[in-house]
């Protein structure tokens, strides 16, 4: 379970120097990191919301589908004579292929009723249907269809949000990694050349030693602790840049604490060992399942769906009303099977703008843009598709780059460890061993930084693909 995670070794309470020397180091693990910054991270919340907001719009369109009952009351009476009195109530009922149904009861009595009216007690049922326009599809259908199309493409979207949110967690996690490994790196180099400083000195004090030799290890030390300053800073700059994407439940910032440091079984990793699947089913997953390119589909399907809506404004309005009307308040009872033979209400109604002007300009824009965005599509293809190409060769040549490294760095290693029993001996000088000591730093320097890039490359080329969440 995520809640699991020990948010102690996460947040600290108090200033980072007033931490206790005897606090125990703990591990903050990679994947530990991830789980806490999808489960509490605030933009990891927003994408959710944008998922519920949807869901919420969609509910609001449903509306347009609800039954609609509706009652009035409208009288009149002056010097003591009774004008009218009419009390009517409806339910209409719109169905999904844009045919409303409807039934109602009126009473209407008064000495002075509008003569249309049936007096007494009446009730009807009926229909409205179109024929032409609004008959495949109308504003309602339309809202609905899109709307749905809106849940599914803001689901993609807040896939979109974890994607990036994640590719900048772990770009952020193997900077603060490698910058720490970096700087305890430098300080056992400072340690170690402050102890030959010591040595070298009293070697000097006994005359053993030239005054050269000490000006030689103090410059030397003078250089390592400029560089441990450095990555000093670099490392505080990249615990900083963690905090960022650190929380608690109860949403407040967490921040990384002195005794927290990053996994270091990394840096032992052959990363030539990893295996990565063929270019083809990376291509094929993202075809397949890419949210940028899954959301743009959503899009375009709703824009096809405005399309077919803006066509219906080029044909002629024609609409059917029938009511069949009955005595009293039960509508159901005598209806015939001829519906046009006796009580009944028929209505006919046609429309059509001559030119046709405004209906065109709608169905071409729609059209335009539907193609717009299709374009916009392929071009996103094609980008993500080159994405994919890139940081899948960059992984292989990282693995070449930390291959060498790996064999350099061992070798300078070999080099110095030769080099300082040489100098116990006496057999060479301080300058050598110095500068075979700076040529191990910096191989192994540059070793840790590829072998970061390599892993950052991983999670970069999963991010191309769509597939961080």
């Amino acid at each position: 379970m995520i809640k699991a995670i020990s948010f102690s070794i996460l947040v600290v309470i108090l200033p980072m120097h007033l931490l206790a020397q005897g606090d125990s180091v703990r591990v903050l693990k990679e994947d530990e990191f991830i789980a806490a910054v999808k489960a509490y991270h605030p933009i990891a919340k927003q994408g959710s919301l944008m998922v519920d907001i949807a869901n919420a719009q969609l509910t609001a369109i449903r509306g347009n589908f609800d039954p609609v009952l509706q009652a009035n009351n409208d009288k009149k009476t002056l010097d003591g004579k009774n004008y009218y009195n009419y009390t009517n109530g409806e339910l209409m009922v719109p169905t999904w292929y844009g045919i409303e149904v409807k039934g109602g009861f009126e009473r209407n009595y008064g000495d002075l009723i509008n003569i249309e009216l049936t007096p007494g007690k009446s009730s009807y049922m009926g229909v409205t249907i179109p024929l032409a326009k609004n008959l495949v599809i109308d504003k309602r259908r339309a809202s609905l269809q899109q709307a749905k199309l809106f849940t599914q493409q803001s689901e993609q979207e807040r896939r979109i949000v974890i994607n990036d949110l994640l590719l900048d967690a772990y770009q952020t996690y193997w900077s603060w990694s490698k910058d720490y490994q970096v700087y305890r790196i430098l300080t056992n180099a400072v340690l170690l050349n402050q102890q030959r400083m010591q040595l070298i000195r009293i070697s000097f004090e006994q005359g053993d030693r030239a005054k050269i030799d000490t000006i030689e290890a103090m410059a030397q030390l003078q250089n390592l602790q400029q560089q441990w300053t450095e990555a000093e800073l670099k490392y505080r700059k990249s615990s900083f840049a963690l905090s960022n994407f650190l929380w608690t439940e109860t949403n407040e910032p967490a921040f990384i604490s002195d005794n927290v440091i990053p996994d270091s079984i990394w840096t032992g990793i052959n990363t030539e060992a990893f295996k990565l699947e063929a270019l083809d089913r990376w291509m094929l997953q993202v075809m397949n399942t890419h949210p940028k390119l899954q959301a743009t589909n959503f899009k375009i399907n709703s824009m096809q769906v405005e399309k077919r809506l803006k066509f219906q404004s080029l044909l002629p309005k024609v609409d059917v009303k029938y009511n069949f009307l009955q005595k009293g308040y039960e509508p159901w009872k005598n209806v015939t099977a001829n519906l046009l033979d006796n009580n009944y209400k028929f209505g006919l109604g046609v429309s059509m703008p001559l030119f046709l002007r405004q209906g065109r300009g709608e169905w071409k824009t729609a059209k335009l843009k539907l193609q717009s965005t299709t374009y916009e599509r392929q071009q996103q293809q094609l980008e993500i598709e080159n994405k994919v190409r890139y940081y899948y060769t960059e992984i292989f040549n990282l693995q070449q780059q930390a291959g060498f490294l790996q064999t350099a760095y061992n070798n300078y290693n070999e080099l110095f460890k030769a080099e300082e029993l040489r100098f116990g001996l006496g057999e060479t000088t301080l300058f050598m061993l110095n500068s075979r000591q700076n040529q191990l730093l910096t191989s192994q320097q540059k070793l840790l930084e590829i072998k970061a890039k390599f892993f950052i490359a991983q999670a970069s080329l999963q991010w191309a693909a769509g597939s961080l969440q």
